[in-house]
């Protein structure tokens, strides 16, 4: 059987490390590819603010090439529609046929995914649609991941849980009506380590900082950056 490529939609975070950790051990795909946007004036990943160094050095631990589709800081639905046109049409070029996605259970988001690529020739799937929230978090953990909560919606969550390690006891202190995935935009991680590296993603906390008096930040910094 032929293996269909596929280009995962990658954030850094555990979503897109747990949906890359089972389509690498499923034998009817072939991962060609990771695919992320960033921020083009400030150099990081959008909404995480992961600097794009610090997922460069994850795609070199995980050996898989990294692709950036690049926006500016407040970019419309059609300017980001355009860019992900561009660089749809050049996974096609390079024979990828499949585009995979870490969500969970949101619908609209689903569909709003689906319409995007509808006609492109690309196919989207989602390998983790299904699983619960406490399913997902489980299956991560029990997977040997390790990661960081870098960003925190201040409006959902304390903002002192900024910077922590994602781990049951994290999860335990979670408020009830809190998403153990984050999957409502609570808080957003960064993978470090896991099955799927081949080596740790080294990397060193600046000090936090607040956006729009809602949206907590852990500055996160490649471990060599002064």
């Amino acid at each position: 059987m032929d293996k269909k490529k596929v280009c995962v939609s990658w954030s850094g975070g555990r979503d897109s490390s747990l949906m890359l950790y089972r389509l690498l051990n499923d034998p009817g795909y072939e991962v060609s590819c990771l695919m992320t946007t960033v921020n083009e004036e400030t150099g990081k990943v959008m909404m995480h603010d992961i600097p794009y160094e610090l997922l460069k050095d994850q795609a070199e631990s995980l050996g898989i090439p990294l692709r950036a589709i690049l926006l500016g800081s407040d970019p419309s639905n059609k300017e980001y529609e355009r860019r992900m046109k561009q660089a749809v049409e050049k996974l096609i070029e390079d024979g990828i046929s499949v585009m995979a996605f870490g969500d969970l259970f949101l619908e609209d988001i689903r569909k709003y995914r689906e319409k995007n690529l509808e006609g492109t020739g690309l196919s989207p799937i989602f390998p983790l649609w299904g699983l619960t929230s406490a399913e997902s978090s489980q299956a991560f953990l029990d997977a040997g991941f390790k990661a960081a909560v870098v960003c925190v919606d201040g409006s959902q969550l304390d903002p002192s849980f900024t910077g922590a390690s994602y781990t049951a006891e994290f999860l335990n202190r979670l408020p009830e009506g809190v998403d153990p995935c984050g999957e409502n935009g609570e808080f957003h991680t960064f993978v470090h380590d896991g099955p799927i590296f081949k080596e740790p993603v080294d990397f060193r906390f600046g000090s936090s900082y607040v956006k729009d008096e809602r949206f907590w930040y852990a500055d996160i910094l490649p471990l060599m950056e002064e």
